[in-house]
């Protein structure tokens, strides 16, 4: 299994990356092929499972005996591949392109606004439809979707099942989550007017955020199924960043791919992954509740630009500070939530957001995996360096 996924900013992908726990890694992948030059960086990590036949060793190390099944290998490559959906269908499309091995599955992650109360702060949506907000024509009469223009599409949907079985993972674990529509918009929501608008346009929607879509419009022209998770760290509404809790939504996401990571990301096969479990737990899949003109629609609000910080709230008493998860949105670098200062490669069970954690020791990276049909030759990889804090767009909404 090759899995894809895309946040906009690193502090997402870290947030991603902390939640792999037992998986290898990080390593960078190499940029290949024709798009050498221009490949996005991508961090990967990978884990080997026994097939499910596979007989004992005789002695734990050791070499499996000769004709025995081969191990099943997991990849889950994660990218931050920019703000926004043209940034992040540019970056997706190129790396999909360049991959030697084709991706069975991408992912849109981050953090998004949330309207209430469907979606409240620290819960996680998980999109059973990926919409552009707002591709389409004004009129008179009102808004008019680019489907019924003649030009195309406005909406991608998860393969069935998939929206269900994620979120009933994310239940077994005690996560709060919910299966319903994710809006990708350009312009943060930020006036109870434009809330109220998206609100009655899409009055299934539950959450925003500004990647989805062109996320899925390059798994698309590749042939790759697509799916979306956003934890929720803002209320969608009138702006209002000292409402924002971008630290414990981070935290959510970790926690929400940490679930994920030990379950369907094991999954034998595409086919495995796309049809195998029930769903059941996903939440309510029709109404996100009256209202959505609610709180902020800042940094949260996009899922992926951040803002310039905002005071917040003070630490909560689940853990320590979380250093540089707010300076990646261009605040103080101290998150407005507890802080999770573990790291890939752990074991035990999963840690819920809020729950105290001691600090883990880093985690060494991983010897390259090397592609099993390559088609062009890949250098090895290389251990990824620590990501200096960057400052968002979003400052200047």
């Amino acid at each position: 299994m090759r899995v894809l996924v895309v946040t906009a900013v690193a502090a997402e992908a870290d947030s991603v990356g902390r939640g792999l726990t037992g998986w290898s890694g990080p390593v960078a992948v190499p940029a290949a092929g024709p798009y050498r030059s221009g490949t996005p960086s991508v961090r990967r990590y990978d884990r080997a499972l026994p097939p499910p036949d596979a007989a004992p060793r005789a002695v734990p190390g050791s070499a499996p005996p000769a004709g025995s099944p081969a191990r099943a290998q997991h990849t889950v490559d994660v990218l931050a591949g920019g703000v926004g959906p043209a940034a992040a269908a540019a970056a997706t499309a190129t790396v999909l392109a360049a991959a030697p091995v084709p991706y069975d599955l991408v992912i849109s992650a981050g953090i998004g606004g949330g309207f209430a109360p469907g979606a409240p702060l620290g819960s996680v949506v998980v999109a059973d439809a990926l919409v552009a907000a707002d591709l389409g024509a004004g009129t008179p009469d009102g808004y008019l979707a680019v489907e019924e223009l003649g030009f195309g599409r406005s909406v991608h949907l998860p393969p069935p099942g998939l929206p269900a079985r994620f979120a009933a993972v994310l239940a077994a674990g005690g996560l709060s989550q919910l299966v319903a529509p994710v809006l990708t918009v350009s312009t943060v929501t930020g006036t109870a007017a434009r809330a109220a608008e998206l609100a009655a346009r899409h009055p299934r929607a539950a959450a925003e955020a500004m990647e989805g879509f062109g996320v899925a419009e390059a798994a698309a022209l590749h042939g790759v199924p697509v799916a979306e998770l956003r934890a929720v760290s803002n209320a969608i509404g009138p702006r209002d960043r000292a409402a924002w809790r971008i630290g414990p939504a981070l935290d959510a996401l970790r926690y929400a791919f940490e679930l994920l990571s030990g379950t369907v990301l094991l999954a034998e096969s595409p086919t495995d992954l796309l049809s195998g479990g029930s769903g059941g737990a996903g939440g309510s899949e029709g109404s996100r509740g009256a209202g959505g003109s609610g709180g902020s629609g800042g940094a949260g609000g996009s899922g992926g630009s951040g803002g310039a910080g905002g005071s917040g709230g003070p630490p909560g008493p689940g853990g320590p500070e979380e250093p540089g998860a707010s300076d990646e949105f261009g605040g103080s670098g101290v998150s407005d939530g507890p802080g999770r200062p573990g790291g890939p490669g752990g074991s035990g069970a999963p840690v819920p957001p809020g729950a105290a954690t001691s600090p883990t020791a880093p985690v060494t990276p991983a010897a390259p995996v090397t592609p099993e049909t390559p088609t062009t030759p890949v250098s090895p990889m290389t251990p990824v360096s620590p990501t200096p804090p960057v400052t968002s767009p979003e400052e200047r909404l």
